[in-house]
């Protein structure tokens, strides 16, 4: 089915994400598995490609595209090579460095954005923690006020950039008196004594994502990183995490339709009992069901762009178009493993590896079951 979405701006900024892919990610695809991280010098390459300041003014250093569509272009390309890839970067220019913009003064905006845009400066976001990550709401990670600074103590986890991250915006309970009310945020910079950056996790997939342990033991934090009012963190969070979500319905179709593709021509290939598989009634029906679930899916998820370009994405869409491309992302690379047989469990084939790294979507950005709460509740249930 024809895509209506994007125009001729956004596909030839397409050629151009593209490009910068072949050349600087898929050509050395084994390096970033060995290294568990994306190299610093492929950050700098996408600032100089345009791709990390989309979200950024033009006076800050970025492009200020003004319209998400573009956000999607690069997140469908990067999908496309691998989930850990998109997840990198997105959670750097589409996450972090919107609540800079949003909630920034000038001074944190001049003195941040333009080296986000560059890519000298890789952003995380500090929300997760080992006690819990639904709950955003009741985090443990504290803030102290003492005079011109706040005494920030804590740990977050599942962090990703955590590793190589030059700053990390963190949740933190600045007054425990009033609940989901007393949550801020507060940027935190590499170096701040008593901040430190875990060691990598051991993920089951994404292994080119340097997701890592944060530790906060009595960093003093300079009242003048804290980002927007005292108190409003929470508040701020649930007005940004439609976009992470939509981010990530992006991802997980884009992922799930490039592997798929790939396996009908493995299909066409393959030959068994004398004839190409793909042409066997099973296989044949699967691929037609895989095919139909995926286009449907990407028709929701680009309604929902578009809808989120206009201003007009509702938190209950973005949850929607979440969980069922994450649980479509899931069923379809599950069948694709099984037509390629033994092969399909080899970690040499990319089926395999993108099976692995498409199962924590389902959990991150907030669980399915999460998502399918928010829905409930806007239901009147």
């Amino acid at each position: 089915m024809r895509r209506t979405l994007y125009g001729p701006d956004h596909e030839a900024f397409r050629e151009s994400v593209r490009e910068f892919v072949n050349r600087f990610v898929l050509s050395r695809a084994e390096e970033l598995i060995e290294r568990h991280e994306i190299p610093r010098d492929i950050w700098i390459e996408a600032g100089k490609a345009g791709i990390l300041g989309l979200e950024i003014p033009e006076r800050f250093g970025g492009s200020e595209a003004g319209d998400y569509r573009f956000n999607a272009v690069v997140a469908e390309e990067m999908a496309r090579a691998n989930m850990a890839l998109s997840s990198s970067i997105g959670i750097h220019s589409d996450i972090t460095v919107p609540y800079i913009v949003h909630l920034g003064n000038d001074e944190q905006r001049e003195r941040w954005l333009p080296k986000c845009a560059t890519g000298e400066l890789i952003c995380a976001i500090g929300m997760t923690e080992p006690s819990g990550g639904s709950d955003l709401a009741n985090l443990k990670t504290t803030a102290v006020r003492d005079g011109d600074d706040w005494i920030l103590n804590g740990a977050k986890t599942f962090i990703t950039n955590g590793y190589n991250c030059d700053l990390v915006v963190v949740a933190a309970r600045t007054d425990p008196s009033k609940g989901a009310k007393g949550i801020s945020l507060l940027v935190v910079e590499r170096g701040m004594a008593g901040f430190e950056n875990g060691r990598k996790l051991d993920k089951v997939g994404q292994p080119e994502a340097d997701t890592a342990e944060l530790f906060f033991e009595n960093v003093r934090v300079p009242h003048a990183n804290m980002l927007g009012e005292e108190g409003m963190g929470f508040i701020s969070m649930m007005k940004l995490l439609p976009q992470e979500r939509l981010g990530s319905a992006v991802n997980n179709v884009h992922h799930a339709k490039q592997i798929l593709l790939e396996t009908i021509e493995y299909a066409k290939e393959r030959k068994a009992f004398g004839k190409a598989i793909g042409t066997m009634q099973y296989n044949k029906f699967l691929l037609a069901e895989l095919v139909t679930k995926i286009e449907v899916a990407e028709a929701y998820v680009d309604q929902a762009v578009e809808a989120h370009a206009d201003g007009e994405l509702s938190a209950v869409d973005a949850a929607k178009a979440k969980w069922w491309s994450a649980q479509s992302q899931s069923e379809v690379l599950d069948a694709c493993v099984q037509i390629h047989g033994g092969y399909g469990f080899m970690n040499e084939y990319r089926v395999a590896r993108a099976w692995k790294d498409a199962r924590v979507t389902k959990i991150w950005a907030g669980t399915n079951e999460i998502m399918k709460e928010l829905i409930g509740r806007d239901l009147g249930l």
